[in-house]
């Protein structure tokens, strides 16, 4: 009962920091719609791949390969592939060096070989993806072909041409691409679930500045019940904190959150835990003006590396600055939601939670012990 009574007197007291309140609310609503906005023309950018252009040279020895091939060749063409034939005295990996052709494709006995530019990789990419589903077709047909019932067997796979449940690629939803108000949707609302460390670090530090230190831990009350109750109240309000923010972003702003809410919020309460726990033991190792500062340099640098700020994509490539993203539990969590808002792996939420609570429970052990061994708070 006594626990509970304190996890209400910091919520009560939580709401009724005004300024605490704005900042946590105000600030990163504003900075979501002022980022949105302005950085709109700079998100959802279709390039334009242009023709690609084939040379290909079939021998003749393999005849169920050249009509594969033949019926790829028609059914690709109208996606913006032009496929040449090769004329006799033309040297075919010269033409594609001389950057003539994208890619040079050789037909024969032997199986299939492919000569890419690296002049224009996207190009020779997206024909390269194109031969692999085209050669794990012909595969499949040469193995099913080879089978008892191998004409009830290519008549099924012939029937599931249309759907091609045989080979399924799994991406983002091509219909609904992140704008730059979704993107910043998520990532604000993962800045203010860390932001929850801030506040936690006053949950004892504060009974100290204010001189209750001492009436709480002569009043018939044990430190359990103290710890406990004022880390139940810090989670309630911080997560009120950021569910105002997403639902808002969600219905005002109409920012786009997917279908599974349940998952998103369990990531980011994963994060609000996270940050409670970070900032109690962070108050522990230092005195009051010494981590606030420690804790604004954390947070501050956890936005940045991890997207906040600067837009960072999901399978970006960022070289040596890939490891730093990392340590940021803001981009944590910010991958995990992009998946599953936009791809619907709600799978994606368990190693971050996982994460999120594993330290979580190592920083709650190791603030309640330092309280322990304190003769108060």
């Amino acid at each position: 009962m006594n626990l509970l009574r304190i996890a209400v007197k910091e919520l009560k007291h939580d709401f009724r920091d005004r300024w605490n309140l704005m900042f946590m609310l105000a600030f990163p609503l504003t900075l979501m719609l002022i980022l949105g906005f302005s950085l709109g023309s700079t998100f959802g950018v279709i390039a334009q791949v242009g023709e690609i252009r084939v040379l290909v040279r079939d021998s003749g020895d393999n005849p169920a390969l050249s009509d594969s091939f033949a019926a790829f060749a028609a059914g690709v063409t109208e996606s913006g592939v032009q496929f040449d034939d090769w004329q006799e005295g033309t040297e075919g990996r010269t033409e594609v060096e001389q950057d003539l052709y994208d890619s040079y494709v050789e037909l024969s006995s032997s199986g299939i070989h492919i000569y890419s530019s690296s002049r224009n990789s996207l190009k020779s990419d997206i024909f390269q993806g194109m031969m692999l589903t085209f050669g794990d077709r012909y595969t499949a047909v040469q193995t099913i072909s080879q089978t008892k019932d191998a004409a009830r067997a290519l008549q099924i796979l012939d029937d599931a041409k249309g759907s091609s449940d045989y080979v399924r690629e799994v991406s983002v939803v091509a219909e609904r691409q992140p704008g730059a108000l979704d993107y910043y949707a998520l990532a604000m609302s993962c800045m203010v679930a860390l932001w929850g460390a801030w506040s936690a670090s006053n949950l004892i530090g504060g009974e100290r500045r204010w001189g209750t230190a001492s009436r709480l831990t002569a009043a018939p009350i044990t430190k359990f019940d103290i710890f406990t109750g004022k880390v139940l109240g810090s989670l309630v309000t911080n997560m009120l904190c950021v569910s105002i923010v997403v639902f808002v972003s969600k219905y005002v702003f109409g920012a786009y959150w997917g279908d599974h809410m349940p998952a998103v919020l369990t990531v980011l309460f994963s994060e609000v835990v996270l940050a409670v726990s970070l900032g109690l033991t962070v108050s522990y190792l230092f005195n009051q003006a010494s981590s606030r500062s420690v804790l604004m340099i954390i947070t501050q640098l956890a936005a940045f590396f991890g997207g906040a700020y600067v837009a960072i994509g999901v399978d970006e490539d960022l070289g040596i600055f890939h490891w730093v993203t990392n340590l940021s539990p803001i981009r944590w969590a910010n991958v995990a939601l992009t998946r599953i808002v936009y791809a619907g792996q709600i799978a994606s939420m368990w190693p971050v939670v996982f994460l999120n609570l594993g330290l979580a429970v190592i920083m709650l052990a190791a603030a309640a012990a330092m309280m322990r061994r304190k003769e108060g708070l």
